[in-house]
């Protein structure tokens, strides 16, 4: 149930037309409507393209390029935001202002409340790459092209005020065409918590008060409570509905990406039980992370060739590969970062408890509910709970976690520190991004106000700005 599967959802809502010159002269394989719910599901297919990108696999070094080498090198300075507006939030934006909503298809509250649980998401995202965003003034169409943009400070406050009137919107009743929980609103509403949580969790170093109180304002309303309320994109075996990195590896036959020597060097001494899935072997039955950073002269040397080092593991790139986005273990590492603080109760017992259930469920979420190695690992150096360095601790092992959703993972790198990464050495003293730079069409298309947003960032449109939270 993802693109096929909307596009005849889609295709039924077509209506018959009693005039012959109007049935003749429609294409019908180009529906001009489309259903409020069948919107909702159009803005979810672009769900995994939020945690799929490459670079930011590649900043927080997750990955590391085996062949083409511009983007752990830092030569991508712009990225493009457009069609994170005229695609999934333009969809999402119809169904919310929409006064045609059909309650055939659920509890029309319910429909809204997913509808701002998504919107939340999506612009939690974007400005987490880029900072300061068009949003009180976006989405407006032709009545406004060149929208003010919001300092992120003032967007993160509006999204926490979206998510409030999302919790307190549902009601019972699931809804039609969602190809993410399949209708269940009650996993809607925990997920809305979750992401609540989470995005108060980075104002730890910038608004630390702010924080503990919207942490424990969507904790109190119930977050994700076990893996299977993962928000997790499923693919699907067809061609338009396969995972991405299956159609980059196994159908392109580009093998750009090998597990980083950082990734390797952590999880191998303590056996960690997520290696072989997240990385095969090389040729000689050893996991061997790749150097971070090549050089275009190591390239060209041959010596990291793929039969030499580990590349994303098979299970990483089947067509059905599933994508994991906002998870019950990310939960448990920001409840144990929020014990730590003070944020919560229990102090050091809670952060324990809620550390080593992280990994737990970290592990079971990727090796298909199999917990074997676990108990080994966890009597590893460094892997207990250390009072002393449990923000470290916790650090990393949500930097493992989160492979393969690169944003999220740089965004907790570029919050906390950790873990303690290295651009490379000679690369003219480009340091890790800290933020991706606007597209260059902004400078023409909306030069106020890009103008604006540059001035805020210290007058340069680079990967050296700090957005709001990231504090200096």
């Amino acid at each position: 149930m993802k693109r096929i599967y909307i596009i005849i959802l889609v295709l039924t809502v077509v209506s018959g037309c009693n005039n012959f010159d109007d049935d003749i002269n429609k294409n019908p394989n180009k529906p001009s409507t489309a259903s409020n719910t069948q919107l909702l599901a159009e803005a979810m297919r672009h769900l995994p393209e939020t945690a799929s990108g490459a670079s930011a696999n590649l900043y927080v070094q997750h990955w590391s390029e085996a062949e083409y080498i511009t983007l752990s090198r830092y030569d991508n300075v712009f990225y493009n935001f457009y069609d994170w507006y005229t695609e999934p939030l333009a969809n999402i934006e119809a169904v919310i202002t929409s006064t045609t909503l059909n309650a055939n298809e659920g509890p029309i509250p319910n429909q809204l409340a997913v509808a701002k649980v998504m919107k939340a998401y999506f612009f939690w995202y974007i400005t987490d790459r880029w900072g300061d965003l068009p949003y009180t003034e976006a989405l407006k169409g032709r009545d406004n092209f060149t929208p003010a943009y919001d300092t992120q400070e003032a967007i993160y406050n509006s999204l926490f005020a979206l998510l409030d009137e999302a919790d307190a919107q549902f009601v019972d009743g699931d809804i039609s065409n969602d190809i993410v929980y399949d209708g269940d609103v009650n996993q809607w509403k925990k997920l809305g918590n979750t992401i609540h949580m989470l995005m108060a969790l980075r104002l730890s170093k910038i608004a630390a008060d702010k924080g503990k109180a919207e942490f424990n304002k969507a904790l109190d309303r119930g977050i994700l409570e076990s893996n299977d309320d993962n928000l997790v994109y499923r693919h699907l075996s067809d061609a338009n509905n396969w995972n991405a990195w299956y159609d980059v590896f196994d159908q392109q036959n580009r093998y750009w990406y090998a597990v980083s020597e950082a990734l390797v060097n952590y999880m191998q001494p303590v056996g960690d039980p997520r290696l072989p899935t997240f990385a095969n072997t090389n040729d000689n039955g050893d996991y061997v992370g790749l150097k971070y950073g090549l050089t275009g002269e190591e390239v060209n040397t041959g010596v990291y060739e793929k039969g030499n080092i580990s590349m994303l593991g098979d299970a990483m790139r089947q067509p059905t590969t599933a994508v994991y986005i906002v998870t019950f273990a990310e939960a448990l590492f920001a409840q144990a970062e929020a014990a730590k603080l003070g944020w919560i109760g229990g102090g050091d017992g809670a952060a324990e408890q809620f550390y080593n259930d992280a990994i737990l469920n970290s592990v079971k979420q990727w090796n298909n509910d199999d917990d074997t190695g676990v108990s080994d690992m966890m009597t590893q150096s460094g892997i207990p709970y250390d009072p002393a360095d449990a923000i470290k601790q916790i650090s990393y092992q949500r930097w493992v976690h989160l492979f393969m959703n690169g944003y999220e993972a740089w965004a907790e790198w570029r919050r906390t520190g950790f873990p303690e990464l290295v651009a490379p050495t000679d690369n003219n003293g480009r340091e890790i991004p800290r933020r991706e730079g606007y597209p260059t069409q902004e400078q023409q298309n909306n030069t106020q106000h890009y103008n604006e947003a540059v001035q805020r960032l210290g007058g340069n449109n680079d990967l050296n700005g700090h957005v709001w939270w990231d504090k200096k």
